[in-house]
């Protein structure tokens, strides 16, 4: 399951936003630093209006919908890399997670203490960018040294090691992340294993006031707008004991669009490149994700090892094109579903029977 570890500064709104995410009230909410010592983890299903139609058209007996594990982690003081505040349990946390979800305090309010003494949007991300870079400087240093002596002993793969995090190290030693030292895939699956914190995608959550998401005032107070998802954490904090229906009319009522944890998700597959398909069936009509560009024997393999080992082709439909034939049974009388071979890319809103023999 993917899993999104919410960070950012003490007293920036993670743990209430941790909450409406949840729908629960299950992570402490309160007015001073560190309130939140271990992670809370919630699981969270992604509404997808395409997969709910379907389900309802398979009268499925089981309905499983896609989910994001969401892991509200410690907040994160500066000289973290070095152990202050919850430092090294924070940095063992956070790289547990697939991406980083870092919420950045743009809201003004004198009853909430900021660890900083003033609010400064930038340097606060800046504090936690540093700081996550610092503590990823000291594991690629040790790295290094391992692969120096293995590579200089006449080890290929460890030279290959030594030369990506060199440029790496060069990296962060700017005070760049990781990511923005230019590897490519197969470079960032060489060095998978160390787990870089600033490896990981990061989605910057702008946690504004009611005010600020109405009229975008929070804009003015950062000069790259573009980075950052506004989110109202009140505003969704209100929603958590509603419906589905009843929070579109609530937010209708207060002209917010959708929902932040919509946008959220919706961003969220932006920034992993993921994308869904569909298994439906009268037993169980379920949604899957997988990263853009995925064959149909990986796809496959997602849902059971045994479908890629034995693969030999998915039977394929548009999402829209079976709800249009109303049955799978349809479909096929009309001719609507293709068969495709082990190297067809999956695309989003693909619903896949796959024929397998082990």
């Amino acid at each position: 399951m993917l899993s999104m570890g919410i960070v950012g500064l003490p007293n920036v709104g993670k743990s209430t936003l941790f909450n409406s995410l949840i729908k629960k009230r299950k992570a402490p909410a309160m007015n001073y630093p560190f309130c939140t010592i271990k992670p809370n983890v919630g699981v969270v299903e992604v509404f997808d209006e395409r997969f709910f139609k379907l389900a309802e058209m398979s009268r499925a007996r089981s309905v499983v919908p896609a989910a994001i594990e969401f892991v509200d982690i410690a907040g994160l003081a500066k000289n973290a890399s070095k152990g202050e505040g919850l430092g090294n349990q924070f940095l063992a946390d956070i790289r547990e997670v697939d991406a980083i979800l870092e919420v950045v305090r743009f809201f003004e309010d004198g009853e909430i203490m900021h660890v900083e003494g003033e609010l400064d949007c930038e340097r606060d991300r800046e504090v936690v960018d540093l700081e996550l870079a610092l503590a990823d400087l000291e594991v690629v240093s040790k790295r290094l040294d391992k692969a120096y002596r293995a590579a200089r002993a006449g080890d290929k793969d460890e030279k290959k090691i030594f030369d990506i995090l060199g440029r790496v190290k060069i990296s962060l030693e700017k005070g760049d992340l990781a990511s923005e030292a230019g590897l490519n895939d197969d470079e960032k699956f060489a060095v998978k294993s160390l787990s870089l914190l600033t490896l990981k995608p990061i989605l910057c959550v702008a946690n504004v006031s009611e005010e600020q998401f109405r009229t975008g005032s929070w804009k003015k107070m950062t000069d790259h707008p573009e980075r950052y998802l506004p989110i109202c954490a009140k505003i969704e904090e209100e929603l958590i004991d509603l419906d589905r229906d009843d929070s579109k009319k609530y937010l209708e009522s207060i002209n917010a669009g959708d929902s932040g944890l919509d946008r959220l998700i919706k961003e969220s597959y932006r920034t992993l490149d993921l994308i869904a398909f569909f298994t439906v069936g009268e037993e169980e009509t379920k949604a899957w994700k997988i990263r853009n560009g995925t064959k149909a024997s990986e796809a496959a393999g997602e849902i059971h090892s045994d479908f890629e080992r034995g693969f030999i082709r998915a039977e394929v439909i548009n999402w829209k094109v079976l709800l249009e034939a109303g049955s799978e049974l349809a479909a096929v009388e009309r001719g609507l579903i293709k068969g495709e071979g082990r190297d067809y890319i999956v695309r989003d809103g693909d619903c896949i029977t796959f024929k397998f023999n082990v």
